[in-house]
């Protein structure tokens, strides 16, 4: 495990070199980092390490990303997950996965109100309907490296919740 600046990523090249897989999950809110610092974090950062990781050898990316990423959505935070999405594809690696997760089902330590009351809500759903709103992080992890394990269809794969589902059941 190596800690990176990320404010000076370039800096630390070194510590992206001669990986096969690079995984991603990196990101932040707007309320913790306000616009521009959730901008900054979840498409420029996402974006650097991509580029360095490719650089140093790595052929196959996962990316985390969000259910309803769309690089031309009038939301902020769909925007940013669709255009962190086309920047990572055009980074080039052999290959490229990238999950779209609904509602993340997790602990948090800090403090998110709203996002609590949601997964109040749809923990209750998910019983119901368990793919439709929710997934656990634990899920998502498990079809993060399922999906490293199996041979790729394509050269970029999307993975909307219900396939990170199926995916990180098997």
């Amino acid at each position: 495990q190596a800690v990176v600046d990320f404010e000076r990523l370039s800096e630390h090249a070194a510590a992206f070199q001669g990986h096969d897989v690079g995984f991603c999950c990196l990101g932040t809110t707007r309320a913790k980092a306000g616009a521009d610092g959730f901008v900054r974090v979840d498409r420029d950062y996402v974006a650097q390490a991509a580029e360095l990781a490719r650089a140093g050898g790595c052929k196959h990316f996962v990316l985390q990303s969000s259910q309803g990423a769309n690089a031309h959505s009038h939301f902020l935070y769909l925007r940013v997950k669709g255009e962190v999405e086309n920047l990572v594809q055009a980074v080039g690696f052999d290959r490229c996965t990238i999950l779209r997760p609904a509602v993340l089902l997790c602990k948090r330590q800090e403090s998110r109100p709203a996002e609590w009351m949601a997964q109040q809500f749809l923990g209750v759903v998910a019983r119901v309907f368990p793919t439709a709103y929710s997934v656990p992080v634990e899920t998502v992890a498990r079809a993060m490296v399922a999906s490293v394990l199996q041979p790729g269809k394509e050269k970029v794969e999307v993975l909307e919740n219900g396939d990170i589902h199926k995916l990180g059941k098997a």
